[in-house]
């Protein structure tokens, strides 16, 4: 995982250079940092860049705002938007947060959940990930937006998905149903997830939960959100196929299906 440089100050009282540090103009900051004054205006705006120091009708800028020009980009190539990122640095100059501290947690939270990672491939290997090479194969992926055609090359959103399709095809359930019912559950499982983090953050709020110890926190939820997800899915799974055998309904598609084969 790339690693995050700190900068070399963050705006305390305590911390601030003197005046004679204040050197750079806007127009000298904007070449020294590569970024466009009118930007460096924008970031000040929100709260991502400290004021500088005015002196007559001149403003005057130093050697931490370069240096927060930089973990801005940084922080924005991790994904932050830059209203997050000034309000981060609020809390950080005001002395409410501690950058290292949230860096501990903000890659803990990057570290990915899934070794399942979208992939653009050849026809061939679409094929091999696929296991068949059955006519037609090619054009029922796409039609059930399983794969998407790029030129010459495949995309392929979730590898696993796919195999997954594969291996209910090989049962009698044709891709296009085997999408509907991974969109079923990405439906509810990202309300789900929605609702978790929302009570998660609540709960930090109110302080019954600590993220002192960020990595034993996140790898410990990691670990117990998959499986609760796995355990609970099969349970409800086992009750919902216990009903349908009780309703008699399974018996009356098992005898149209014998038919159907006649």
């Amino acid at each position: 995982m790339t690693t995050l440089a700190l900068p070399m100050s963050t705006a305390t009282d305590d911390d601030k250079p003197d005046a004679s540090e204040q050197t750079l103009t806007i127009d000298e900051l904007a070449a020294a940092s590569r970024v466009p004054s009118r930007t460096i205006r924008f970031y000040q705006s929100r709260g991502a860049l400290m004021n500088p120091e005015i002196r007559g009708r001149v403003a005057y800028y130093g050697k931490q705002h370069v240096e927060r020009l930089k973990l801005i980009a940084q922080l924005q190539d991790r994904g932050l938007r830059i209203d997050a990122i000034g309000d981060l640095m609020k809390r950080i100059d005001k002395g409410e947060v501690d950058l290292a501290e949230w860096l501990g947690v903000e890659e803990q939270v990057q570290v990915p959940w899934a070794t399942d990672q979208a992939r653009t491939v050849s026809e061939a290997e679409l094929y091999t990930i696929a296991g068949s090479r059955r006519p037609g194969l090619l054009a029922d992926l796409q039609r059930a937006n399983v794969v998407e055609r790029k030129g010459d090359v495949y995309f392929v959103g979730s590898p696993a998905l796919l195999g997954f399709a594969m291996k209910l095809e090989s049962v009698g359930i044709d891709l296009e149903t085997a999408a509907a019912a991974s969109a079923i559950l990405r439906k509810h499982l990202g309300r789900a997830v929605g609702e978790l983090v929302d009570l998660f953050l609540d709960r930090v709020k109110d302080g019954h939960v600590s993220i002192a110890e960020s990595g034993k926190l996140f790898e410990t939820f990691r670990t117990v959100g998959v499986d609760s997800v796995r355990v609970l899915f099969a349970r409800e799974m086992e009750g919902a196929l216990r009903k349908l055998l009780a309703s008699g309904k399974l018996a009356s598609l098992s005898a149209r299906a014998k038919r159907k084969k006649r």
